[in-house]
């Protein structure tokens, strides 16, 4: 039972069908809540989830994890290289403090190979892609503003040999880079977005 349980809750299938869970519980389990560091002190975990309600452990459920779920790699034992070739950290040192965490905030990865998609500018910004927008959120703010949509009509400012005078529209970003006030987005056709603020 504990492992069906693991196999709906990777699926974000919490109160679907195959789960044991109730709609009531359901609506209270996918519900989105925020966490502050003042609340992961007293016992809250940082990602929200209530283990005390659910039908197992996080403990039990880290190591069912890590014992059956394998990590996709395009080249075989490339994993194994890479832990021969650097450092290994020691387990139970502090390696970061956690300050808060928003479940408001969701990117949307087209394909889980995808590794451009979320990019951290300073400490507190961080720009994402959200289903056709470059969004950016401000942990100091905590405000979520859209920067670009792709959903509809984008098409360029300025004339350029090469350029399609028409623009695009519905793009889908396969990649994303941002610094210093510049992003550039890149979509699966081939496409290339550049905008300065």
């Amino acid at each position: 039972m504990d492992e069906d349980f693991v196999d709906d809750m990777d699926e974000d299938n919490y109160g679907q069908p195959g789960g044991d869970v109730d709609a009531d519980e359901y609506d209270m389990l996918t519900k989105v809540t925020d966490t502050t560091s003042a609340q992961a002190r007293k016992g809250k975990d940082i990602q929200g989830i209530p283990w005390e309600r659910l039908n197992i452990t996080r403990e039990k459920y880290r190591l069912t994890r890590l014992e059956q779920y394998k990590n996709y790699e395009n080249m075989p034992s490339s994993g194994e290289a890479v832990d021969k070739e650097f450092k290994h950290i020691e387990k139970g040192g502090n390696y970061y403090e956690f300050f808060y965490n928003t479940r408001l905030v969701k990117p949307t990865i087209l394909h889980f190979q995808l590794r451009n998609l979320v990019w951290a500018t300073s400490k507190h910004d961080v720009y994402l892609m959200s289903n056709y927008s470059v969004m950016h959120w401000s942990s100091v703010s905590c405000n979520l503003s859209e920067i670009l949509n792709f959903a509809g009509h984008v098409a360029p400012t300025e004339k350029h040999p090469g350029s399609l005078l028409e623009g695009f529209t519905q793009t889908q970003i396969s990649t994303l880079a941002v610094k210093d006030n510049f992003m550039v987005a890149g979509g699966f056709q081939g496409e290339l977005t550049f905008k300065v603020s």
